[in-house]
């Protein structure tokens, strides 16, 4: 779990007067174990302990996840009375190496440029057809074929899988989250608990379906694919973790559909009805995932409340968003996701 002789070197890098290093196992308990560590220097010995997280299970199974714990510590350990004082954040280089991470008030990702045309574009001029053009049809196949190769990819752990059936529901980023973003008088906190209760019901029936974990891009909506010409496209913004449910992408794209097209004719039809059916079927034909249709509704209903919230679409009329609140709930409600349903959702209570 610790690399020993690394933390050495950087701990006789830290204490540049340090005589000798010694580092053994003081225990370890369900989230993770500690170690004591000792520097002889010409003044005496100093005690230290070095804690890690064990990597699976308890929202740590990501490296990311277990650096946030430790920042978190850094910063606020010292902040409260009595408590012991964090000195540092560690972290392991994939060369054995190990260096400070600590100290830091902001943290950013650099990364490179990308370039093209998000698929918003595309969506906004399928508001002006009655059909789906030969172009949208390609862009749409090649959007299904995409995720069912990447979704091809399984793991078996139940943890993860239920991590994120979880997050969905209750992460910072997801439905909950996002709800607590809503101001006032959009929907009321009942309704709001309503979606969040169904969503509840939603997990002990996923909770079961853990052999459908495999990897995801995490956050596969239109501002995020960008294409450069025909079928080509790049991605943006992996998010939320590698490994997950096919339904948490297939939602991500497919709700924008049925948005667009309630936010310019107040139902689903033309060519979004038509994009809508052919981005599932392909898929579904692609992938040989039909069992998605049945694990789709709380992921339709995070979906949704993004595309309902006004800090988001400030443009979409309250008709609009109680159109999507319908399809959330009727969603919700249903055993299984048909397309071909798609305006009786509309008009559930």
């Amino acid at each position: 779990m610790i690399n020993e002789q690394a933390l050495k070197a950087y701990l006789l890098e830290k204490f540049r007067d340090a005589q000798a290093v010694d580092i053994r196992k003081l225990g370890e308990g369900v989230q993770g174990a500690g170690f004591l560590v000792e520097v002889k220097t010409p003044a005496g010995t100093a005690a230290y302990v070095v804690k890690g997280l064990f990597p699976e299970g308890l929202g740590h199974d990501y490296s990311s996840d277990r650096a946030a714990v430790f920042l978190l510590d850094l910063d606020e350990y010292k902040n409260l009375p009595r408590h012991v004082r964090a000195l540092d954040v560690l972290a392991e280089m994939d060369n054995g190496t190990v260096k400070s991470i600590g100290g830091g008030r902001e943290y950013y990702l650099l990364m490179e440029r990308g370039e093209g045309r998000d698929y918003f574009h595309d969506l906004k001029e399928l508001g002006g057809k009655e059909r789906l053009g030969p172009s949208d049809v390609i862009r749409i196949r090649a959007m299904a074929s995409y995720l069912a190769g990447i979704h091809s990819a399984k793991k078996e752990s139940r943890p993860l899988y239920w991590r994120k059936v979880r997050d969905t529901i209750g992460h910072g980023e997801c439905l909950m989250g996002v709800f607590d973003t809503y101001p006032d008088g959009v929907l009321s906190y009942e309704a709001m608990a309503d979606i969040e209760k169904l969503c509840i019901d939603w997990r002990v029936r996923l909770k079961r379906m853990a052999h459908r974990l495999c990897q995801i891009h995490g956050d596969f909506h239109p501002g995020n694919i960008w294409f450069r010409k025909d079928d080509d496209f790049i991605l943006l913004d992996r998010s939320r973790g590698p490994w997950g449910d096919a339904a948490d992408d297939v939602t991500a794209l497919a709700i924008n559909y049925i948005f667009f097209s309630v936010r310019s004719h107040g139902d689903v039809r033309g060519a979004y009805l038509g994009g809508l059916r052919l981005f599932m079927s392909e898929y579904i034909r692609l992938s040989g995932d039909a069992e998605v249709l049945s694990v789709v509704a709380p992921f339709f209903a995070f979906r949704g409340a993004v595309v309902a919230n006004p800090l988001f679409y400030p443009d979409l009329s309250d008709a609009g968003r109680d159109m999507i609140f319908a399809f959330t709930r009727g969603v919700l409600l249903a055993e299984r996701f048909d397309a071909e349903r798609v305006n009786d959702y509309l008009g559930e209570p």
